[in-house]
């Protein structure tokens, strides 16, 4: 088999009902899974890096067969009925658990091998990408007590999966604020520190100043009301940590979700 340099993705994943509605964020994830898999180069394995998976330490999914997680309430029953039973790989999770070290101690990354799978922040955008669900996944947690630098560490570390086949995907939100959200709002309409954060952001990374996204928290109340807590902000620092220097991020799905989440999401390569 034929190993492929794979992009890197931070996908902007909103409400967990986009992953069933015909609306504008779930054409576009469509659209690019369609993309990536007529160029030619399938990925062997997708390592996702979702907002909703907090540990002491870092932990690796390493079961064979993750379970699809509704880490939710108050939907309905169509959503809680979606499955995503796309493949785990142990042997995969094993490997790259010994090729990333987790910051300041140096160990191997941890395994999981079946309290976990894959909660929604990962397979609410898999499903309209990779519908078929053929690919296997495996979920990377965050330690969310650590500073955003080492999150952007590990990301760095990452880079190296891409030439082996490994698609990285980050999934969160560039602003992500539940308590001031506005359902009625259109895809343009967004709070003003919602639309300052969101443009400060972008701007560091269509400059390629990652080491500045990491320091998001000196823009000050900005930032506190674009992050009350930034779980949904760390997923972008492994993308863009696993990003090259030399490649130019493309956006996709710019806009928000009422109001005060950033739907925005990058490739690079």
């Amino acid at each position: 088999m034929t190993i492929t340099h794979q992009p890197v993705l931070f996908v902007g994943h909103g409400s967990p009902m986009n992953a069933i509605e015909d609306n504008a964020w779930r054409r576009q994830w469509q659209a690019m899974g369609r993309e990536l898999l007529s160029r030619g180069t399938r990925p062997s394995l997708i390592l996702c890096i979702s907002a909703h998976w907090l540990t002491d330490g870092w932990t690796l999914t390493a079961m064979s067969n993750p379970r699809t997680i509704h880490d939710f309430g108050g939907f309905p029953q169509a959503l809680f009925d979606q499955r995503y039973p796309a493949p785990g790989a142990p042997a995969m999770a094993r490997a790259i658990s010994e090729q990333v070290r987790q910051p300041g101690s140096g160990a191997p990354l941890a395994l999981d091998e079946g309290e976990w799978g894959l909660d929604h922040g990962a397979w609410s955008v898999l499903l309209p990408m990779f519908p078929e669900a053929d690919i296997p996944v495996v979920q990377l947690s965050m330690d969310y007590r650590r500073p955003a630098a080492e999150h952007l560490a590990v990301g760095r570390q990452l880079a190296k999966l891409r030439e082996q086949g490994v698609l990285i995907v980050g999934s969160g939100n560039v602003v992500h604020n539940l308590r001031t959200m506005r359902w009625n709002a259109s895809a343009d309409q967004a709070y003003d520190w919602a639309i300052e954060f969101d443009r400060v952001t972008a701007e560091h990374i269509a400059a390629g100043r990652i080491d500045s996204l990491a320091d998001f928290q000196q823009l000050g109340s900005v930032a506190q009301m674009a992050h009350p807590s930034w779980e949904h902000y760390l997923p972008l620092l492994y993308a863009a940590g696993a990003a090259s220097a030399d490649e130019a991020p493309t956006f996709f799905n710019e806009g928000f979700q009422g109001a005060s989440i950033s739907m925005r999401s990058v490739i690079w390569g």
